[in-house]
């Protein structure tokens, strides 16, 4: 069985290679790693806003403690949340071509898959309905749960990758900032080879709280260095030539529209490790929202 080791999340195994229980395992602890020393995120709090406390009734669950008004008071208590106001999370993971396309162990694909289980995994447990939504041509469920096993349904078809698969990753949010009446949190893992997705970003962030979490090789950070070189756009099958001096993407360029559309913005490289930088831009991101208001 293969396990992550809590330093070493780059050496991670693909997702599709694992049977369902070793998938199970592996999303629980990724959780359980990003979780810790989040609980100031918005998007790994809870989804729900507390109203009130009230006495503690049989059949109460214990993580709804009040523990500070129990222990004043000597008597248990609740707390009690509006259940109307719970933020919905919406996941888009691209499944595109590209994304399988790999210099390192671990390709952009298994990234993005890896941490979109995670983060659903956790925004459920604080009572955040999800949706895993696929940014390729995969029918994608675009209703969000707070039910576990409608976490792994959604999350079983996208294991795989396909090499002829297309990106929708554009398409994939506008309909989601279309389908959401309610101001929601979009998370977005893409290489963003999409050439609508900028667009269709500048549209959500009107409406929704976006992260864009642009998935990257290693190659695509650097120049190459391998002379002249033959190679074929894995999305749009145009074969080119390029020599050292190519860069594969202008990650920079990229970067500023992402944050000039409104939306926040982390950059992941697949041969790196990622739960730490992940879990600290969660914090100080959920910490400048509050100071917002």
């Amino acid at each position: 069985m293969l396990t992550p080791s809590t330093h070493h999340h780059s050496a991670l195994p693909s997702p599709h290679t694992l049977a369902r229980g070793d998938f199970d395992i592996v999303i629980r602890r990724l959780a359980d790693d990003l979780a810790f020393g989040s609980d100031n995120s918005r998007l790994l709090g809870s989804g729900l806003e507390y109203a009130s406390s009230r006495p503690y009734q049989p059949g109460d669950s214990v993580r709804l403690l009040n523990w500070r008004l129990t222990a004043r008071t000597g008597r248990a208590y609740v707390r009690e949340y509006e259940a109307l106001k719970r933020t919905s999370v919406y996941i888009v993971v691209d499944t595109s071509a590209s994304m399988s396309v790999r210099s390192s162990a671990q390709s952009k694909h298994d990234l993005a898959l890896w941490i979109a289980a995670a983060l659903g995994l956790v925004a459920q447990r604080r009572m955040s309905p999800v949706a895993i939504v696929g940014g390729g041509e995969r029918t994608p469920p675009l209703v969000a749960s707070l039910r576990r096993n409608d976490l792994w349904h959604s999350l079983e078809p996208l294991r795989a990758c396909h090499w002829d698969e297309s990106t929708l990753v554009g398409q994939r949010v506008d309909e989601i900032t279309v389908r959401a009446t309610r101001a929601s949190v979009m998370v977005i893992l893409s290489d963003l080879h999409d050439s609508s997705a900028i667009a269709a970003i500048r549209h959500a962030t009107q409406k929704h709280d976006v992260l864009v979490m642009h998935t990257l090789d290693p190659l695509e950070t650097r120049r190459t260095k391998a002379g002249y070189f033959r190679a074929r756009d894995a999305e749009s099958g145009r074969a080119f030539l390029g020599t050292s001096a190519t860069q594969l993407a202008n990650v920079e360029e990229v970067r500023d529209e992402i944050l000039r559309s409104g939306a926040d913005y982390l950059r992941l490289v697949t041969d790196q490790d990622f739960i730490a930088p992940l879990r600290r831009f969660l914090t100080t991101r959920g910490a400048v929202m509050r100071g917002r208001g």
